[in-house]
This record gives C-alpha cells, sequence and structure tokens, in this order.
C-alpha cells in the first residue's frame, strides 16, 4: 500500500506523499500519549470561523503548534481566546493530511496556570476596562420613581422571592416584569441574553434587575460571560446588577449601571421606600408651614414698620392739621362775619330811625295825607283830579276813599 517503486533502483521504497501523510497520521493516532496531552503555551493567529470552529497556534520561545477546535468544544468555552492569552490545551495531537501539518484538536482550554476561572475572570475584566465597558461616564442613573421593573432571574429561585417581598414592603405600586432564564450552566447565558434584550425592547420597563443569588464562582460564571457583559452594555434602560452574596463580584457588576451586593439590595436600589417618603413630606410639610409662618411674621412687622413711616410721610396728617386749620378758620370767620352783621345791623337800624323821621310815615303822623288815584298815581296838583273822581287817602293809621266836588 505505501511503496510504488521498483526495489532494485533504490535501497528504501517509494511513497506517495498522501501514503506517506496517512501513514504518519496512523503513527500518532496509535500513539495513546498523543490521544490525551495538555499543552501550555500563547495564543496567536487566532481566527474563528464562519462555521463557529477555531483556529489559532500555540507557542513559546522555541516553538509553535497549529491547534483547531471544533464548534461544538468551542461553544463550551467561557472565555473567548484572543491573541496573547496564556493558555492550557488539551486534546489530540494528529496529522492534518491536506495540510501535511501535524496539529493539536483542542476538546478544552483553559487559562494557563493554576487552571481555575480566576485568571479567566481576570482577563476578561481588563480586556473590557480598557474597551472603556466600565468607565462611570457610561453608566446611567436610577429612575426616582419606577413604574415597572423588569427582572432577569430564574422564576424558582429564592432571589425572586426576594426581590419581590422587598419591592412589596417599600413600593407596593411599583409593577414587575420577570422574564426568567436559567441563571447558571452552559446554557445560561444566551437565555439571559435573551431575556435581557425582551425586556429591554419593552416602552413600559423603566429599569432592569439581573440577579441570582450566592455560590461558587462556576456557580456565577455566566454572569462572567463576555456576551452577557456587551448585553447589559448594549441596554437602553438602566440595568441593576444583584448577582451572588456581598463579596461576590462578577463583570456583570462592573458593566451594570449600578452594583447591588445581593438581589435584596438591588429591589432596594431600585425604588425608593414609600415610609421614609411619607416621613420625609411630614418633615418638609412641617419646615414649610415653619417657614410660612415665619415669613408672615417676619412680613407682617415690616409691613407695620412701614405704615407707620408711612404715616409721617403719608398727606393725611397734613390734611388733618389743615382741617383743624380750617375750623379755626371757619370760626374766625364767623365770629367776624357776626360783628360785621351786628355792626351792620346797628347802622341799618339808625339809617332806619333817620329815614323815618324824615319819611312820609313820619310826615302822616304829623297831620299830613297821600292822595292817591285810582290808578295808584299819588296827586300832586289840583289840575291831576276832576270832579266826581273817586280818590284814596292815606292817612297815619290807614286809608279810606273820597271823592272830588267841583
Amino acid at each position: 500500500m505505501r511503496h510504488l517503486a521498483d526495489d532494485s533502483l533504490f535501497s528504501s521504497p517509494v511513497w506517495t506523499v498522501s501514503d506517506l501523510t496517512v501513514y504518519i497520521r496512523e503513527l500518532f493516532d496509535i500513539d495513546y500519549r498523543l490521544q490525551d496531552v495538555q499543552v501550555s503555551g500563547e495564543i496567536s493567529n487566532f481566527t474563528q470561523a464562519r462555521s463557529g470552529h477555531l483556529y489559532f497556534t500555540l507557542k513559546d520561545s522555541q516553538a509553535q503548534l497549529k491547534c483547531v477546535m471544533w464548534r461544538s468544544s468551542a461553544e463550551r468555552l467561557r472565555l473567548r481566546p484572543q491573541d496573547g492569552d496564556a493558555v492550557l490545551a488539551r486534546g489530540r495531537v494528529s496529522i492534518y493530511e491536506a495540510g501535511g501539518v501535524y496539529q493539536l484538536y483542542v476538546d478544552s482550554l483553559q487559562p494557563a496556570g493554576r487552571g481555575d476561572l480566576a485568571l479567566a475572570f481576570e482577563l476578561l475584566k481588563e480586556r473590557l476596562a480598557l474597551e472603556g465597558l466600565f468607565d462611570a461616564t457610561r453608566k446611567r442613573p436610577l429612575p426616582a420613581f419606577p413604574r415597572r421593573i423588569g427582572i432577569v432571574t430564574s422564576a424558582d429561585a429564592a432571589a425572586l422571592r426576594d426581590i419581590l417581598n422587598v419591592l412589596r414592603r417599600r413600593m407596593p405600586l411599583v409593577s414587575v416584569l420577570v422574564a426568567p432564564t436559567l441563571v447558571q450552566g452552559r446554557e445560561a447565558p444566551p437565555q439571559i441574553i435573551r431575556a435581557l434584550q425582551w425586556l429591554d425592547g419593552r416602552d413600559d420597563i423603566d429599569v432592569i434587575i439581573v440577579a441570582r443569588g450566592g455560590g461558587a464562582i462556576e456557580d456565577l460564571w455566566a454572569f462572567n460571560d463576555e456576551n452577557v457583559a456587551r448585553a447589559i452594555c448594549a441596554t437602553r434602560h438602566p440595568v441593576i446588577s444583584g448577582v451572588g452574596h456581598e463579596t461576590d463580584f462578577t463583570i456583570a457588576d462592573f458593566v451594570a449601571d449600578v452594583r447591588a451586593p445581593t438581589p435584596s439590595a438591588a429591589a432596594e436600589l431600585a425604588v425608593p421606600d414609600m415610609a421614609e417618603i411619607a416621613l420625609h413630606v411630614q418633615k418638609l410639610r412641617a419646615r414649610l408651614v415653619g417657614s410660612m409662618q415665619a415669613m408672615i411674621g417676619q412680613r407682617r412687622a415690616q409691613a407695620q414698620a412701614l405704615s407707620r413711616a408711612l404715616g409721617h410721610l403719608s398727606p393725611r396728617t397734613s390734611l388733618n392739621s389743615n382741617r383743624q386749620r380750617l375750623d379755626s378758620l371757619v370760626g374766625r370767620l364767623d365770629q367776624a362775619m357776626q360783628w360785621r352783621l351786628e355792626r351792620n345791623r346797628s347802622r341799618l337800624a339808625v339809617a332806619q330811625a333817620g329815614l323815618a323821621a324824615v319819611g312820609p310815615l313820619a310826615t302822616l303822623s304829623r297831620g299830613y295825607a297821600i292822595v292817591r288815584r285810582a290808578d295808584g298815581q299819588v296827586v300832586r296838583s289840583v289840575g291831576d283830579v276832576a270832579a266826581g273822581e273817586a280818590l284814596h287817602v292815606q292817612v297815619s293809621d290807614g286809608e279810606f276813599g273820597v271823592r272830588v266836588e267841583v
């Protein structure tokens, strides 16, 4: 199968490239030591095909080894490899016949060193921090009075019950929409992402809580998933991360807008306490009443002071003074008029007495009479009357009629 040329020309058989490659691959495949090997090195030339398969090179200071990781194994990775990562790869060594190179077919990949998840966590944390996903400038404030809260967690978890109890106690009026999901295991990250995106796509959600109870780092690893972290960053609603206990930290805590030490604490951060608000309102009311009373008292005192100052400047004072002066002048005028009236009355009496002495009545009293015709004309001459004419004669104590005779 492996030699095709005439042995008489050469001391060894002639192989085709394909046959030799197959033979070498069989040697690799029958060597049990090469079927389960662990190789440490630094990743370089990392690529991911559209099929999901991963291709990269492991290298150290003296050599390099080509590696391939099929999609079925790559989907189990907790951390996406990057060039420069120091890792520990486990798999089998065989020949890639079409390329004529030996390579490592990787089944699992983990950070080098202790082989635990702590280094993977630190590597992802450092990389995302360099991208600015943890920057405080991109953190959004929580709404003061949310109307509806979205919760991403397991439907049967104690964390959900704790959150609901806290919300019911602090703000009974708030409504809750739960997007149930796995929170642990290989299938958890894509479910968490779908639940998060479903809640974030709604317009009636004000804030989202991503939560689960405490556990080991392996139990919380779904919230250290890079895709989950990027999904939290991409939300348009603010996100509160309440994962684990107070001492637990996940990548979700760093990328969320607010980190809560526990699920219950996340609920407390999401809503205000109605009892505290009522007490605060009462204090504000008391302060407002006190301030208004003090202001009213101050304004009343100012008004009284201004009123007194205005009294000195008011025309009413001058008016009252002028009114009193007018009363005095009127009194003096009345006295002067009365005096003048009495004086004129006396003068009139004297004049009347003098006039009476020379008047017709005085003359009549001395025996004289006034004769008038019927038309009232005074008769001054005999020529003014005719025989038989009726006349009126006025004497000092009355009148009587006469008739003219010739």
